[in-house]
């Protein structure tokens, strides 16, 4: 088996989403299935690059949780060595309602809890910790008391080495307010060497959503990068070394959902590939463009030659 490019660690679920475009989810009457989390779809995506990728997280032990792992192993080719079952808890559903089709609403079934709250430490994963090139984990991992103590663990170990990624992946619904999760967030900037958010997700993670400000308070910690997404003015990729400003690429939005994690899976195949920072977000970038013009997450995320592709007509424009 080749080297682990990328160990993620958090959370998965099945992906509902409505067929029926611009309706509210009382007029849907149909659903495409898939798997989605954002350290899943990031996963995904950056196995899609050809690399060895694997996930930590758990499912439940029923239908869904059988879904997913199958899934995940033959069709989206990540690792299974950490994806294990919970002997009570039930898979998580999440479905999506795309109306709008640029900021979809997400209706969450995690309760009483979902498996991935419950990620334990093993030997194994701690092994795969030291191995990984990349350890990527999203910082919704720290809304939950148990997966806080986990990946606290999983990071303190790592020591901040090269390409240890926080996701700073706002999801307001898994917190009781800004202050709670700035709180349990701004601790782990310690812990890594890259820190990657749009404004608002900067914003509760170090008080300001100002990207020049928010990137000097995380230089500040130490950090070694910061990529701000910027959404229609394009990411700023900022280090102590200086900063640069990469424009967008402008598509007919068919989904919001999941280009994020399309931009983190070719993110992490452009540090693989040890691309510089820009162009390894000028990548991303593409990449997202891809999935936010497509229905579907994990199934929808793009191959190498379909980023490089889009790249080529963008650049004969």
């Amino acid at each position: 088996m080749s080297s682990l490019g990328l160990l993620s660690i958090g959370r998965v679920s099945v992906d509902l989403y409505a067929e029926q475009i611009g309706v509210s989810m009382s007029d849907v009457t149909t659903f495409r299935k898939s798997v989605g989390g954002t350290a899943t779809n990031v996963a995904v995506a950056t196995a899609r690059y050809g690399h060895h990728v694997a996930l930590a997280t758990r499912v439940g032990d029923d239908q869904f949780g059988r879904y997913i792992a199958h899934a995940l192993e033959h069709t989206f080719n990540v690792d299974p060595r950490f994806i294990t079952t919970h002997p009570t808890l039930k898979t998580p559903l999440a479905f999506a309602e795309l109306d709008p089709p640029e900021d979809p609403t997400i209706f969450f079934y995690r309760e009483p809890a979902a498996p991935d709250m419950e990620i334990e430490t093993t030997a194994e994963l701690l092994a795969a910790v030291d191995e990984a090139r990349i350890f990527w984990v999203p910082a919704s991992r720290f809304a939950f008391t148990r997966s806080r103590v986990t990946v606290t663990g999983l990071l303190e170990r790592r020591a901040r080495r090269t390409h240890t990624v926080l996701d700073l992946d706002w999801r307001a619904m898994f917190w009781a307010s800004e202050a709670e999760a700035h709180d349990a967030i701004s601790p782990m900037l310690d812990h890594v060497s890259i820190a990657i958010g749009n404004r608002k997700e900067c914003e509760v993670a170090v008080g300001t959503d100002d990207p020049d400000e928010a990137a000097d308070r995380l230089l500040e910690r130490g950090l070694e990068a910061v990529i701000v997404k910027l959404g229609g003015e394009g990411v700023m990729v900022a280090t102590a070394a200086g900063r640069e400003r990469l424009m967008p690429n402008t598509v007919e939005v068919v989904c919001g959902l999941g280009a994020g994690d399309a931009f983190g899976g070719a993110f992490c195949h452009g540090l693989l590939q040890s691309w510089s920072l820009p162009d390894a977000v000028r990548y991303g970038n593409a990449a997202g463009a891809i999935v936010a013009a497509r229905m579907m997450c994990a199934d929808d995320m793009p191959t190498g030659p379909e980023v490089d592709a889009f790249l080529g007509e963008r650049d004969r424009r």
